[in-house]
């Protein structure tokens, strides 16, 4: 278990919702002694006993964030996505022909297309219930907080608290609001106003029917090197993957299929699914596809899968209240990195709320000063990122999912469209969180120092207008230009919008981009 935190940090942090990036942003706080509670909507934990994935960017950013997060992952039973086959250690992608029938000879031959190396134990599969009992483990034990569900959250004056309002009448205070409360985020709202249009969930014409099977089960379908090791099998409309969970034993399956119809408004996105229904689409794909299939539950979890990439969100914070993970950028799971995204996100928040714990604690700044600077520059570092997985998984499952699949006419063309796949991949994979973590507590440094130097100017006086309105933003990004050289690719631009630091009954009208 993490130390006891918030013995010495002036800072009280609350999250809301209890899913994995909430968890995991918990973990970072309180290894650096920040108070931190989470408030979740639920009656307990209550993930699905599917499979997720960490690749090796999203490994580097747990181990930073807290080293126990590491071996609460492994003690989950995280397994290498490749780590049965003894003769090739490094964990990788592999996409694979799972439509057609190129051999006559042998009806069960599948054509390899790509393979995609993240390294040895690069990737690592675990179930989502299985991690989320381990992450628990390493909060203090009166952390969460079950059956709060929130209903607002009302910021008073610069050094007050937030008050956080739950459907059930009670009320909860603290300094800062994470929300980790997914693609239906409550938090999300109270950022973007009741107004907004941004941060709308849209159906991506996907479904997707998740599950795990006993690692025999698989093996007969599929032989041994297939079923133990990620093969991602690509056919018209639809694609199947599946990679090994809990040490081995067991074998994650998903589904997906495309759907042409909308998604009506009322209808629930959570409904039970039909093998027979999956066996029906599937019917003309390759044998061992259809072998796969029919060792699949008779009934199991169907997902229409939605996403944030039509309403993208303009900020993710508003004052000393922020959104992460799906709350701030749901994607479909095409790429298999949304929770990996979200690991990021709780790297920059963790690190960026230490420092301002420490600033705080030197007395020359509001909370909300502190705070809200604090969060713009996440939004800063983070939004554009993790916006663009958003986008990127939906070419993802294009790729994945061409007709061309299906005509042997265009089976080259189909398949030169998989180097931009191995280019998006690496993308997410070799991503320098380090230096990420370095652009914001070096932003977030210059950002203080100048609002100090206003404070001691004016006897403490830095009204937040004068933060969103531009003039400390470009302070920092000229002196950031003058030291990198212009034009240099590592001069990080300040993005700001209106009421990004602006206090409780402060307007600020000017939007800033400085770069």
């Amino acid at each position: 278990m993490s130390q006891s935190a918030g013995e010495d940090s002036p800072l009280e942090v609350a999250i809301v919702g209890c899913g994995i990036v909430g968890l995991i942003t918990a973990a970072g706080l309180a290894r650096r002694r920040i108070k931190v509670t989470i408030f979740e909507q639920g009656q307990g934990l209550r993930e699905l006993g599917t499979g997720i994935a960490f690749n090796p960017a999203a490994q580097g950013c747990l181990e930073m964030i807290d080293p126990e997060v590491t071996m609460a992952l492994r003690m989950g039973g995280a397994v290498g996505l490749s780590a049965a086959n003894e003769d090739d250690p490094h964990d990788c992608l592999r996409w694979i022909d799972g439509y057609n029938q190129r051999d006559k000879s042998d009806p069960y031959y599948q054509k390899y297309y790509l393979k995609t190396n993240a390294g040895y134990r690069g990737i690592q599969g675990i179930r989502r219930d299985h991690l989320l009992e381990q992450l628990i483990r390493v909060l203090p034990s009166d952390t969460v907080v079950f059956k709060k569900r929130l209903e607002d959250v009302v910021e008073g004056g610069d050094d007050e608290k937030i008050v956080l309002k739950f459907a059930d009448g009670t009320v909860a205070e603290a300094d800062a609001v994470i929300g980790c409360d997914g693609i239906k985020s409550k938090t999300r709202n109270i950022v973007l106003g009741p107004d907004s249009t941004a941060g709308k969930p849209t159906y991506t014409h996907v479904n997707s029917y998740p599950t795990v099977i006993p690692m025999e089960k698989a093996v007969s379908a599929l032989g041994e090197r297939k079923a133990r090791a990620f093969h991602n099998h690509l056919g018209p409309d639809a694609n199947i993957l599946h990679y090994p969970v809990a040490h081995g034993t067991m074998c994650n399956v998903t589904v997906f299929v495309r759907n042409d119809e909308e998604w009506p408004q009322d209808k629930p996105t959570a409904l039970v699914g039909q093998r027979a229904d999956i066996e029906h689409r599937f019917r003309d794909w390759n044998p061992a596809i259809r072998d796969l299939i029919s060792h699949l539950p008779e009934t199991l979890p169907t997902w229409a899968v939605f996403d944030l990439w039509d309403y993208p969100l303009p900020f993710y914070n508003k004052g000393r209240i922020c959104v992460a993970g799906d709350a701030a950028h749901a994607s479909s799971p095409h790429h298999g990195a949304g929770a990996g995204m979200g690991v990021e996100d709780a790297l920059v928040l963790s690190v960026l709320m230490a420092d301002a714990s420490m600033k705080l604690g030197k007395g020359k700044l509001s909370k909300s000063q502190v705070i809200s600077s604090a969060f713009a520059v996440y939004n800063d570092i983070r939004r554009t990122r993790s916006q663009w997985l958003v986008q990127s998984s939906r070419r993802i499952c294009d790729l994945h999912q061409q007709k061309e699949w299906a005509d042997p006419t265009k089976w080259l063309k189909a398949e030169s469209t998989l180097e931009e796949l191995k280019d998006r991949t690496y993308k997410i994979w070799n991503y320098d969180f380090r230096q990420m973590v370095a652009e914001a507590t070096e932003s977030y440094g210059m950002l203080i120092s100048r609002l100090e130097k206003q404070a001691s100017a004016t006897n403490g006086d830095v009204k937040a207008g004068s933060i969103a309105n531009g003039n400390v933003l470009e302070s920092i990004a000229k002196t950031k230009t003058l030291a990198n050289g212009i034009g240099d690719s590592k001069t990080l631009s300040i993005e700001t919008h209106a009421e990004v630091l602006a206090g409780p009954g402060q307007s600020c009208t000017t939007d800033v981009m400085v770069s």
